[in-house]
């Protein structure tokens, strides 16, 4: 028993006395509660070479979407307008879908879609603005073969990545 005690002795200092280290942000124990406004789609449409790139709801989508991560990131609250702590509104921008790969033939076989979103956090208590940002959500989506899929999915698979870095945005702030 005695060869045992000095090894005790040392883990209890070190648990004791050792720092706290923790993933959670400084920045979010000032606050509890977000409210994620409905986005806005500012995504021009209706020139010549996007007429085929258009996405019914894709702002409501996307709030849901983010929404849905701060749920699933529990590190804050989702409230109504009147009660949350943090605000946060969005502007869809733009999209586009650019050529990834290419196949021997110099055919497309996979392209990457982005969805660009202006977001901006605000203080709903001092009702100022904590900070601005341009967010980008992508994802890429091969055309053939046993990878195929839609570009509606891949879009969808970018809306989620978009909201995944708004709330790294909110919760990793310093």
């Amino acid at each position: 028993m005695n060869k045992f005690l000095p090894l005790v002795v040392i883990f209890l200092c070190v648990t004791t006395l050792s720092c706290g280290y923790t993933t959670r942000s400084a920045f979010i124990e000032q606050y509890r509660t977000v409210y994620v406004a409905p986005f806005e789609n500012s995504i021009d449409f209706t020139a010549e070479s996007r007429r085929s790139f258009y996405f019914p709801l894709i702002e409501v989508k996307t709030r849901n979407q983010v929404m849905d991560r701060f749920l699933f990131d529990g590190n804050l609250r989702v409230a109504t307008a009147e009660t949350a702590d943090l605000l946060i509104k969005g502007v869809l921008i733009d999209y586009t879908r650019g050529a990834l790969r290419y196949t021997d033939d110099d055919d497309v076989q996979e392209y990457r879609v982005q969805v660009f979103a202006d977001v901006t956090l605000e203080d709903s208590r001092e009702e100022k603005v904590v900070w601005k940002k341009r967010v980008v959500g992508e994802s890429s989506y091969f055309i053939s073969g046993s990878l195929a899929t839609t570009e509606s999915s891949a879009v969808d698979a970018a809306i989620l990545d978009l909201a995944r870095r708004i709330v790294e945005n909110v919760i990793e702030y310093w």
